[in-house]
């Protein structure tokens, strides 16, 4: 092989010598640098429009597989950095096919052309990298392994590694040499590297112990962080907040601080209703008679007060107490009437689960009166349709404790304090 191609160059020099005497090299390199350039050109055409049609009609089409115009893109992008890659591969065989062997220029062509296969290769990885990244992410159910960060990673110890290779090729010393010049760099690489070393470790940890999630719900108040995390990268985690702004988070943070994840409440069916109406501690007293035939009349309470009245006298005949005096025996009070009426409301409304955790209780007492507290979950989980059925519930409590002769609380305002002075 290689005789005849010093036969076929010597018969180049000798055409180009006969009719075009005087600087035969010159001519000789303009021609062949021509050449390879149009057979590269030539061929990159060709390899795009064998390898667009051979995707769409061939491959894709017949099997009926499906991309996103996202995906699509990537792989067309990917197959021409590839041609880039081949392209390549042939100007280097071309020229040692033409130049002679051991020149200068043979070297600068080998050189240039090498660092060119060398960043499209690195390029094509990218590109690959990328489609993994994108498939992943239009996948129904996502999964909790960091596979961004993983994506990144892997680009930045390839690039690493290709920028070595890149430097060995140009001083023409073996990456080895390189490598092991590095040890000394170590310190100096950790430090320049100290968040995405983090960033690789938190991700191994978050995905290990299935902490965190793309569309988790992530609160973490010392980062203002409120919303559903959208991205978990090699050194950052971005969160949607509910206020339309973005967060971001470092990925290490997320191991070394608490965050709470609403995760197992999306999960669970149900979200939790807690609060509180504050009742006037003056407005709580026994019901009388009257009142207790009054609120008999309630489906919610006539089978609670029919029982529990004739419980109360049952007891209180026994033991012959004396109900002229309020001080003796049981009695009936408004507060309590009125906190299982709250119960019987909440086990009969068709938005509350009725297989979580439902009480109605009092808490202790503060200046600001008597607490009674709706703890119960909703049978839904999405924020709308939660607050609407949280606000229809207190709308009807604060609407019925008239009824039960039980008045909120409320602080004096100016006008309160006006109208008393005007007194």
């Amino acid at each position: 092989m290689s005789e005849v191609r010093a036969q076929l160059r010597e018969f180049l020099l000798a055409w180009f010598e006969l009719h075009m005497p005087g600087s035969v090299f010159l001519w000789y390199d303009t021609v062949v640098i021509a050449w390879i350039a149009l057979v590269a050109i030539v061929l990159h055409f060709i390899l795009r429009r064998v390898a667009t049609k051979f995707l769409k009609e061939n491959f894709f089409e017949q099997r009926n597989i499906k991309f996103s115009q996202a995906t699509a893109d990537l792989i067309f992008k990917l197959v021409k950095r590839l041609s880039f890659v081949l392209q390549g591969a042939i100007v280097i065989i071309q020229s040692k096919l033409w130049i002679a062997e051991g020149t200068i220029f043979l070297h600068l062509v080998e050189v240039i052309i090498n660092q060119w296969i060398i960043l499209f290769s690195l390029l094509s990885l990218f590109t690959l990298l990328d489609i993994f990244q994108t498939i992943s992410d239009k996948r129904t159910k996502q999964g909790h392994f960091p596979l961004r960060g993983l994506l990144q990673t892997i680009k930045l110890i390839a690039s690493v590694l290709t920028t070595i290779l890149a430097v060995s090729l140009l001083m023409d010393k073996s990456p080895l040499i390189l490598l092991s010049g590095l040890g000394a760099l170590s310190a100096v690489m950790l430090l320049v590297f100290k968040d995405p070393i983090l960033g690789l470790v938190a991700g191994i940890q978050l995905s290990a112990n299935n902490m965190l999630a793309v569309g988790d719900w992530l609160e973490m108040p010392k980062y203002g962080a409120d919303g559903d995390v959208v991205d978990i990268a090699l050194t950052t985690v971005k969160v949607r907040n509910w206020d339309k702004t973005i967060t971001t988070i470092p990925t290490y943070a997320l191991i070394s601080d608490s965050f709470k994840n609403w995760r197992g409440m999306s999960e669970s069916g149900g979200r939790r209703i807690k609060r509180s109406i504050y009742l006037e501690m003056s407005s709580v007293g026994f019901l009388n008679k009257e009142q207790i035939e009054e609120l008999s009349k309630a489906d919610l309470l006539h089978d609670y007060l029919s029982s529990k009245v004739v419980d109360i006298e049952r007891e209180n005949s026994t033991k012959k107490s004396n109900m002229a005096v309020k001080l003796n025996g049981r009695r009936l009070t408004n507060v309590g009437t009125f906190r299982h009426y709250l119960i019987a409301l909440l086990k009969q409304h068709p938005r509350i689960h009725q297989g979580m955790t439902l009480m109605v209780r009092q808490l202790e007492p503060t200046n600001m009166g008597l607490p009674m507290q709706i703890y119960a979950f909703t049978n839904t989980t999405n924020w709308g349709e939660y607050e609407e059925i949280q606000s229809d519930i207190f709308d009807h409590i604060l609407a019925v404790l008239p009824e039960f002769s039980l008045r909120t609380h409320e602080s004096p305002t100016g006008n309160d304090v006006r109208l008393l002075v005007n007194k």
